[in-house]
């Protein structure tokens, strides 16, 4: 970090403390200043000492991303935390956005580094087997930041292009209907038996896994707590796992092994 201060955008991981990557735990013992959504803030205060904490609640990530920029100004290290990693989904864009409004230049400091974290969707694959083996996207089901017409449009794309697709933010109590919208669109392109994960909480108290398929899969509680992972039109359950093939077996011939014991 400069003299005047920095921030370090860090990555928390699904929750698991086992899970937070250790650039993650030494950048946030090594801030003065740690801001981040109150929920967050509960979650590392073991690991905090005198800190400056500011916790704020869900909707005021401008005004974080902009008191750490103030800050940093000021010359104090900035811890700014996010869940999983916070460039998907979470704050590492937004300071940059703020620091592209301020006329923020890097070798005039402050210094910003973004410290990666497991992100929920490797946690949740994970949880369930290898379903993210081959080619794979994520949509936001969350229309406050996204328009609707946006979010059907991506899902149409991916179901199309045969992706293996996680769904965040998938139904909240007001919103309802984009994840009907999102089944249904997939059901044009890939068949009710297609495999799905519904995984919450994953690798936090309250985990709940659900194994199930694509015409079922709102027949199980689904929340915003919850990550929805669709399989493409390979994946498949084997021993309670969810698997999608890269292609390998295709590829390469069986071993002289597996010949000689017949299963050429």
């Amino acid at each position: 970090m400069s003299q005047r201060g920095g921030i370090r955008i860090i990555g928390l991981g699904p929750g698991d403390p086992g899970l937070m990557t250790p650039r993650a735990s030494e950048a946030l013992e090594g801030a003065e200043v740690v801001i981040g959504y109150r929920g967050y803030v509960e979650r590392v205060k073991p690991q905090l000492g005198d800190q400056r904490v500011i916790a704020r609640e869900l909707t005021e990530e401008v005004d974080r991303a902009r008191e750490a920029y103030r800050y940093a100004m000021d010359g104090y290290r900035v811890a700014v935390i996010s869940s999983g990693d916070p460039g998907i989904y979470a704050m590492a864009g937004l300071v940059f956005e703020v620091l592209k409004e301020a006329g923020w230049r890097e070798r005039e400091g402050p210094a910003v580094e973004v410290v990666p974290g497991v992100s929920a969707l490797q946690a949740c694959a994970a949880r369930v087997g290898a379903p993210l083996m081959h080619d794979f996207c994520a949509v936001s089901l969350s229309d406050l930041l996204t328009p609707r017409d946006v979010i059907r449009r991506r899902l149409q794309a991916a179901a199309a292009g045969d992706f293996v697709t996680a769904l965040y933010n998938p139904r909240s109590k007001r919103r309802v209907e984009p994840i009907r919208e999102a089944k249904d669109i997939f059901l044009r392109y890939r068949s009710g038996e297609t495999p799905v994960a519904l995984v919450r909480n994953a690798y936090r108290e309250g985990e709940e896994i659900r194994l199930t398929v694509l015409a079922q899969m709102l027949s199980h509680p689904v929340d915003m707590l919850t990550t929805v992972l669709i399989g493409n039109s390979h994946t498949v359950f084997y021993e309670g796992k969810m698997l999608t093939p890269r292609g390998y077996r295709a590829r390469y011939p069986l071993s002289v092994s597996e010949k000689k014991e017949g299963r050429a």
